[in-house]
């Protein structure tokens, strides 16, 4: 006889026995009713086991434990003798989940906003979901404009029971906003204003931005953009009064009103300093940008505010507080500023802790660290340490966070998080240029040995024009000072009969050297080298009607096929960009000169500057600009080997031209090379679109000049050629990767025109 015990109902009421149930000893249980959970499962949440008496009050617990799992729609107890049977019924699962109608969002991004809710395929059904899911969907299509579409979720049930969701989504139509309006503007005219905002109506363009789909996000930085442009402007009471935002009845227009109270311009009448002032008056005082007479601006006052403040760090004083406190005269239009200092406790840093380094050595993150355990805080030398971190190029990212000590009121811990990138690489393939056709390469490169910050790099390159063969060793640190030693052995043969336009002859030059790179600070940098080469030129004299050049002719009258070359080099640079990989403001200078000395055959010397001016103009727009010279030219009564002439013309040089294609010509129209060059480009660069946070990727719009001049000609900017276009660089897994789409715009008869011009593959 079976003799019900509890049942509960499925709404989760408490559960009470409708009578007293006599206790009895189970001496085994017994499970009922499952299809998929296993016996197992049931018995790991049943408090109740084998010899435990059953009682009403273990019974209704035992019934709550088992429905608090979602597993089951319904759970009883009997009693079989002294057996207890546990009857369930199973929650149905989910069997597959469809969705229809979706086009602006992917099924794949659907399905996880489900998952967050809690429905997914194989998990346990539960109907109290389908609302929230309902809502979550059309969340997602609303911020992205679709106001009007609707969501609805049809439950299937199956055999075996499951379930089938299928969810059918109507889209409808884009709301756009087609007009936005300010109200109250009188300084400015209500366009120039517009102009500043990222939201917009429809445009050209917007079909990519989707800036004409309203956002509350992007309104509220519209705002502060034009509360900034009045603040700027001297309108120090400027206000948004109100803000409306309407949509149409067929939620497909939407309308935007802002008003807004510009107030009168103010003048700054006077500056002070107050407070306990550890730094002299005179130098915070050159710090404020804020001058007396001139217009307020909060821009200036909020930057005055930073420089002291970053000042007062460098001291170790990094909870520094200035306050510009405002005395203003409404009468008047004025207003005066005290700025009240606060320095605070003097701190320094307890610990320096590193992680992410799973490569890397601490002692190789540790030795570019300006900022020292146990010194005073300074918010410069970490910014430097971090700089230096960006630019050994082990790391795809260096971020550094100066948390206070607990329990401490002057230390600090510097927390250093890196993201290491893929420094080592094994490469077999190929690769194409429009200079060098195809490549074929392979290599083993690694620049931080066993996470020891050295470098090596073991080279096979086969091109149609160069070929190089190399092996090259680089210990940036091997002083303690941080004198880098290098050594270098190679072969490289030059084609150049495969170079179209270029007057042909071919070089193969085996050689060694070593180098020595001498930091003199922060920023500058000495370079010098020693090495040897062997060089064989060959000149192809077997055709009368097309002869080799009469430079090539000279040179090998006067030094023959084979030569010698003792090569000593000499550089300075200055470099104060904050990446090597990916810069966004700074200045890199470079002098470097190169020379072939006795005891050597060829006695020569190259000279190039180079010069690189990057600025910030907005937080995704970086401004280029680079200048090139260069000069050349023999010595000792010896002629300028040919092969060491300039050239210039496609990608590094001027884009749009033939590469190395510039310049003087002999008499069958081929380059000749010349020993002056100069080349100047500007460059707009950004992100693409969608690919902001990735810094492997950029686009580029540019504008290219230069040209290279023989011996007895004089560098005439009347002979520049010009060019623009727009590239695409990617620091690929395979090596660097360029796109470029040149358009002459200034360009002369004979010149040979090459638009689109790339590079695949790591190219030596």
């Amino acid at each position: 006889m079976r003799l019900s015990v509890v049942a509960l109902a499925l709404a989760g009421i408490h559960a009470s026995s409708s009578w007293a149930i006599e206790s009895f000893v189970v001496k085994d249980i017994k499970v009922e009713g499952i299809q998929r959970t296993e016996a197992g499962t049931v018995f790991s949440y049943l408090p109740i086991k084998v010899n435990d008496t059953l009682d009403d009050e273990r019974a209704t617990t035992a019934i709550k434990a088992l429905y608090a799992t979602g597993f089951f729609s319904d759970v009883r107890l009997e009693k079989e003798g002294d057996v207890l049977v546990v009857i369930v019924q199973e929650r149905p699962a989910i069997a597959q989940i469809d969705i229809n109608g979706a086009k602006e969002l992917s099924k794949d991004s659907l399905k996880d906003g489900l998952k967050q809710i809690g429905l997914m395929e194989a998990k346990i059904y539960d109907k109290s979901a389908l609302d929230k899911a309902e809502k979550e969907i059309k969340r997602q299509y609303v911020s992205r404009g679709y106001y009007s579409a609707e969501v609805t979720i049809t439950v299937t049930p199956l055999e075996r029971n499951r379930v089938s969701l299928t969810v059918n989504i109507t889209e409808g139509e884009v709301a756009k906003i087609r007009d936005i309006n300010i109200i109250g503007t009188k300084a400015f005219k209500e366009k120039d204003l517009l102009s500043l905002f990222e939201l917009r109506t429809p445009g050209w363009f917007t079909w990519i931005s989707s800036n004409d789909q309203y956002s509350k996000q992007k309104l509220t930085a519209d705002l502060e953009t034009l509360r900034s442009f009045y603040l700027n402007r001297g309108y120090l009471e400027f206000a948004v009064e109100s803000t409306q935002v309407q949509i149409t009845p067929d939620k497909q227009d939407i309308y935007i009103t802002i008003n807004i109270n510009e107030g009168p311009v103010y003048k700054v009448t006077d500056v002070k300093l107050a407070g306990e002032l550890l730094v002299p008056e005179a130098e915070l005082k050159r710090l404020i940008t804020v001058k007396p007479g001139d217009t307020f601006s909060r821009e200036k006052i909020v930057d005055s505010q930073k420089r002291i403040s970053d000042r007062l760090s460098n001291d170790g004083y990094s909870f520094a507080n200035v306050n510009p406190v405002p005395e203003i005269d409404r009468e008047k239009q004025t207003a005066a500023f005290t700025f009240f200092v606060d320095p605070g406790r003097r701190v320094y840093v307890r610990r320096i802790n590193i992680s992410g380094n799973n490569r890397t050595r601490d002692e190789v993150i540790r030795r570019e660290m300006r900022q020292f355990e146990g010194g005073w805080y300074s918010g410069d030398k970490i910014q430097r340490s971090k700089q230096r971190l960006d630019r050994t190029s082990f790391f795809d990212d260096v971020n550094i966070e100066t948390p206070p000590v607990p329990g401490t009121t002057d230390q600090v811990d510097i927390n250093i998080t890196v993201k290491e990138r893929q420094t080592g690489s094994i490469t077999l393939g190929a690769g194409y240029s429009t200079s060098d056709k195809l490549v074929l390469s392979g290599s083993i490169s690694q620049s931080n040995i066993f996470g020891s910050g050295n470098q090596l790099v073991l080279q096979v390159n086969s091109g149609s024009i160069n070929k190089v063969y190399a092996v090259s060793f680089t210990n940036p640190y091997a002083t303690t000072d941080g004198v880098s030693l290098g050594y270098d052995v190679y072969r490289r043969d030059v084609n150049a009969t495969n170079l179209t336009g270029v007057a042909p002859y071919k070089t193969s030059t085996s050689g060694l050297g070593l180098r020595l790179g001498l930091p003199l600070n922060e920023e500058d940098f000495v370079n010098l080298g020693l090495g040897f080469e062997h060089t064989d030129v060959s000149v192809d004299f077997s055709d009368p009607l097309n002869p080799p050049p009469p430079q090539y002719v000279d040179f090998i009258n006067i030094f023959g096929q084979k030569t010698n070359t003792v090569r000593t080099n000499a550089g300075w640079a200055r470099d104060s960009r904050d990446s090597i990989f990916y810069p966004t403001k700074g200045r890199l200078q470079e002098v470097a000169a190169e020379a072939g000395t006795p005891p050597g055959d060829l006695k020569y010397y190259r000279l190039t500057y180079h010069q690189q001016y990057l600025y910030p103009a907005a937080s995704w727009l970086t401004i280029s600009l680079n200048g090139e010279l260069g000069y050349a030219n023999g010595y000792g009564n010896k002629p300028l080997p040919f092969f060491k002439n300039f050239y210039a013309g496609g990608v590094g040089s001027v884009r749009g031209f033939q590469t190395s294609s510039l310049g003087p010509r002999d008499v069958n129209g081929n380059a000749l090379g010349g020993n002056k060059r100069i080349t100047l480009n500007a460059e707009a660069l950004l992100p693409l679109p969608g690919l902001k946070t990735d810094k492997s990727v950029r686009f580029s719009v540019f504008v290219d000049g230069g040209n290279v001049f023989g011996q007895d000609e004089k560098i005439r900017f009347g002979d520049l050629r010009y060019s623009t276009g727009v590239g695409v660089s990617w620091f690929s897994p395979v090596g660097p990767l360029k796109f470029n789409l040149g358009v002459p715009i200034k360009k002369k008869e004979g010149d040979k025109i090459e638009r689109f011009q790339f590079q695949l593959g790591t190219v030596f």
